[in-house]
């Protein structure tokens, strides 16, 4: 099962304990278009993605997912460092 980069970028906000808003305002980009990148509506550039990672502090859960890294294992250990 291929995790969908949304639901990888949901998990690095909430762990670094942003909300959309707050993420949005650093990403200088509109709430609704995190949402939509975190629903799978549209689809991040890689500035886009490089700026989450960097803003969440989740550069190698990020550089892991782009590099085929298994997607489970993946978000398993991002929801388990959050408590999830």
């Amino acid at each position: 099962m291929k995790l969908e980069i949304g639901e990888l970028l949901l998990a690095c906000r909430v762990k670094a304990g942003l909300s959309q808003e707050m993420l949005a305002e650093r990403l200088n980009i509109s709430r609704s278009c995190v949402s939509k990148y975190e629903r799978n509506r549209n689809s991040p550039d890689i500035y886009i993605i490089l700026q989450w990672a960097e803003v969440t502090n989740t550069r190698e859960v990020i550089v892991a997912y782009l590099f085929g890294v298994d997607s489970i294992s993946l978000i398993h250990n991002v929801m388990q460092s959050i408590g999830a």
